[in-house]
């Protein structure tokens, strides 16, 4: 569960290295066919998401995908724009912990250890810089915090914009967000998003599941791997198979 980074988040640590690299910024998505939207609702969250693509900081929340156990999630946002997510059980069939990071050298997926799973992290590169993880190796999560705000930004794509009451438990300003194109594909995952005054990410409910932040302090100078790149595949979503049935030898079965 994310011990050792939700421990360092609630006592005020948060791990800066020396050395800055800037990340590129993704492009926005457009669509050419949606005329810009000037709705009240939308110029506010165009507003926030700008404040977000500024914003440093590391925060921790909850997950809730609907299994009935919520789980860690810990978004950090260096001041150079790279990032990182790591989410408890967020790979593997719930087995196992993982990170998902932006860096100038591309995305990588890294495993990460916990008391369960005493490993020490590697990271292999699955996108390059400002991409996506492929989805057979992204726990989805990490959307929700950097993925979405260069389309939120953009009056032009293909959004509907509504304000909405908080979610229960949650604090800001929050939109329902749909799709306005029903033959393309959702440029966003669709759901409500809720944001602070400084563009923070407080909540989003999402077909996926619902965060909710619990606490934040003040973000790194830059975000850097936890462990080494290494070469071979990344870690899959689903529960691996469980291993063969190996009959011990010399058995003889009994008639």
């Amino acid at each position: 569960m994310l011990v050792v980074s939700a421990a360092l988040l609630l006592s005020g640590v948060a791990a800066c290295s020396g050395a800055s690299e800037s990340a590129p910024t993704p492009s926005p998505s457009v669509s050419a066919s949606a005329p810009p939207d000037t709705s009240g609702a939308r110029g506010e969250l165009v507003g926030l998401a700008a404040l977000a693509l500024d914003k440093a900081y590391a925060a921790l929340y909850t997950f809730d995908d609907g299994d009935g156990q919520a789980r860690n999630v810990v978004a950090t946002v260096g001041r150079d724009g790279t990032w990182r997510v790591d989410v408890s059980g967020g790979a593997l069939g719930g087995t196992a912990d993982v990170s998902i990071l932006s860096t100038a050298a591309g995305v990588f997926q890294c495993t990460l250890g916990s008391q369960t799973n005493p490993i020490s992290p590697t990271c292999v590169k699955v996108a390059k810089p400002g991409k996506k993880v492929p989805a057979d190796y992204s726990p989805k999560v990490e959307r929700l915090f950097r993925q979405w705000l260069s389309v939120f930004t953009d009056r032009q794509s293909a959004l509907a914009v509504g304000d909405v009451p908080p979610l229960t438990g949650a604090k800001g300003t929050c939109f329902s967000i749909d799709s306005i194109s029903a033959s393309l594909a959702a440029p966003v995952d669709v759901g409500i998003y809720c944001y602070a005054d400084d563009g923070v990410l407080t909540a989003a409910r999402v077909g996926f599941g619902e965060v909710k932040l619990t606490n934040q302090i003040a973000g790194p100078a830059t975000v850097t791997l936890p462990g080494p790149e290494v070469a071979g595949p990344p870690m899959g979503m689903d529960a691996p198979p469980p291993p063969p049935v190996v009959e011990p030898s010399g058995v003889v079965p009994s008639s």
